[in-house]
């Protein structure tokens, strides 16, 4: 049976101690991207690729989440009796966005979990996986892609992104073989993590999945794994050896992506997107030239 589908979950229940002191007080997911806290840039992803049913898996001190998403009257009278409507549009845009859920996660066992808790909102049915640290550039495809590869193969499909294999063991890393289509591989094989030098392919697992259903019971069966947590990419493996749920197909992405769950890389983030912003980009290209000539 086919269905349309419209159910995103994101997992958001990590205490982003990467950020500290920054997220003692404050969801990671919050952290301002330019202008716009990084789970905007998510939902937005989501909405844009027709998914308007968003699951928020959360945890504790994370209700920042739920009241950017929720309206603010007060804000929006003052913005409104000042007649700043350029704000007041932006502060709505985020309320109206999407049909917005949230669930707690309990006790922090893994992404796997967080996505088996997601299991009551779902149903059976197809729904696709947006983790909050990888941001796509929403002038590339990535997400309506996989959708599509979901619905012709009626298969679990995941996002790859080809990495400097020195660098592969920071990621979970699959081996695929080719198909008809050159951006759509089969999944024989995946490792989450792989120790330094051993990675199978350079083939690395970014953070968007479209999943069947059967993914519940597989990951219901799945034991701890790597940091003695639950991986995702442990349930992923069994289905793509014992072809369960259709099997798994990555959908290989060569378009931007923001990594904003590094410190480094969420300066970089903040910098790309800024420099391409019709409002900061003419000021601040010329000013980043200069800085950059100054630098040792």
């Amino acid at each position: 049976m086919a269905f349309t589908i419209t159910k995103a979950v994101i997992p958001a229940a990590g205490m982003g101690t990467r950020f500290l002191p920054a997220t003692k007080a404050m969801p990671k997911e919050m952290l301002p991207v330019v202008d716009k806290p990084a789970i905007q840039y998510v939902v937005e992803e989501a909405v844009a690729a027709g998914l308007t049913d968003v699951l928020m898996i959360t945890g504790r001190n994370k209700t920042a989440l739920e009241n950017h998403f929720d309206r603010v009257g007060e804000l929006e009278a003052l913005l409104r009796a000042k007649g700043d409507t350029d704000r007041l549009e932006k502060v709505n845009y985020s309320s109206e966005l999407a049909e917005v859920h949230y669930l707690r996660q309990g006790d922090p066992k893994g992404l796997g979990h967080a996505v088996l808790r997601a299991k009551m909102h779902v149903g059976r049915e197809p729904f696709a996986v947006l983790l909050g640290d990888d941001l796509i550039d929403e002038r590339d495809v990535l997400l309506t892609k996989m959708l599509q590869v979901q619905t012709e193969r009626n298969a679990n499909v995941i996002a790859l992104l080809e990495v400097d294999p020195a660098s592969a063991h920071l990621y979970g890393v699959a081996t695929a073989e080719p198909t008809d289509d050159p951006d759509v591989v089969r999944i024989t094989g995946m490792v989450e993590k792989p120790e330094p030098g051993t990675a199978p392919s350079n083939l690395a697992v970014i953070g968007r999945y479209v999943l069947q259903p059967e993914v519940f019971d597989v990951l219901e069966q799945t034991g701890p794994g790597r940091g003695n947590e639950i991986q995702l990419t442990d349930a992923l493996q069994t289905m793509a050896k014992e072809d369960i749920g259709g099997g798994v197909f990555g959908v290989v992405f060569r378009g931007r992506r923001y990594d904003t769950g590094d410190r480094l890389d969420y300066i970089k983030a903040i910098v790309q997107l800024a420099v391409d912003r019709e409002d900061l980009g003419p000021e601040l290209r010329p000013w980043l030239k200069a800085f950059a000539a100054n630098l040792d």
